[in-house]
């Protein structure tokens, strides 16, 4: 049975991350956390340095790197200890994980033909259970104003009715808290960190596309998730916005297949909806 690892990346919420790895650290089950922080703000860097515990191991970034650049520091701090013999699990600051038997769970999706795998995910008192990899066309569907209120859910999420087992392939998982297979987090590549936040969970997906390997969820359990409390506290929904269109732009080009024509329908709506955020803002000054 191969180890069981934990990446955690901490960026101004060092008391949740420690929280969380309090919570995994009495699970037998995980062999080490590692929290990678992603250049805090001094007290929050300040509190982690003040924090020492068997099991946990912490790596400071010198600047904000990204979520993805974050997320390939503790999986390589991983496959290099353990040889790449080792199932990673990425987990949000913000995490709950109820029981050990959820990361049994979770680890024991990995098998030859699934390498990345997630349970459901409990947030606000609904379940997350992945969503659809979705062609450029569709995703600009997605993204013209209005309309895309009446095909999103359709053309993104699984009816509920798809989930009949237990077990069940989905094309991408949540990535609040998911894992991911080590030897295959290596032979792809890692994460792309062409992306600053954001889209890092269909990039894998792509990339898994390419090696004919599949994502699996298990719906028997699930964790809690407290819906982007820490993205919401140090982001503003301007700022949001521009690092996640970045984030689709190089998507859809690189990794969906966008044409040129596609590209300037996704970049005219983005500068339409971002008009009417900064607009927004302005009014509520």
């Amino acid at each position: 049975m191969k180890k069981i690892g934990v990446v955690i990346v901490n960026y101004n919420d060092s008391i949740n991350a420690i929280k969380l790895f309090e919570m995994l650290n009495r699970y037998e089950c995980i062999s080490e956390v590692v929290i990678v922080d992603n250049n805090s703000k001094e007290g929050y860097v300040k509190e982690l340095r003040s924090y020492q515990a068997d099991g946990l191991h912490t790596i400071y970034n010198s600047s904000n790197m990204g979520y993805a650049a974050a997320l390939n520091k503790g999986a390589k701090y991983l496959n290099k200890k353990y040889k790449k013999d080792i199932n990673i699990i990425f987990a949000n600051t913000d995490i709950i994980v109820h029981e050990e038997e959820t990361i049994i769970k979770l680890n024991n999706l990995i098998n030859d033909e699934v390498k990345v795998g997630m349970v459901k995910v409990k947030e606000d008192g609904t379940f997350s259970y992945g969503w659809k990899l979705t062609s450029s066309l569709q995703d600009l569907i997605c993204n013209i104003p209005l309309i895309n209120k009446l095909y999103k859910s359709n053309i993104y999420y699984y009816k509920n009715n798809y989930f009949k087992n237990d077990v069940n392939i989905v094309d991408v998982v949540y990535g609040c808290f998911f894992i991911v297979d080590g030897q295959t987090l290596f032979d792809i590549g890692y994460f792309d960190e062409n992306t600053f936040l954001y889209f890092e969970e269909n990039i894998l997906s792509r990339k898994l596309e390419k090696i004919a390997k599949k994502c699996a969820i298990d719906v028997s359990c699930y964790v809690t998730h407290a819906h982007n409390k820490t993205i919401g506290t140090n982001l503003s929904r301007y700022k949001k916005y521009k690092i996640y269109k970045k984030s689709q732009f190089y998507y859809e080009k690189e990794y969906n297949g966008a044409n040129i024509f596609e590209m300037f329908f996704f970049k005219l709506f983005y500068y339409i909806r971002l008009a009417f955020l900064k607009t927004t803002c302005l009014i509520k000054k």
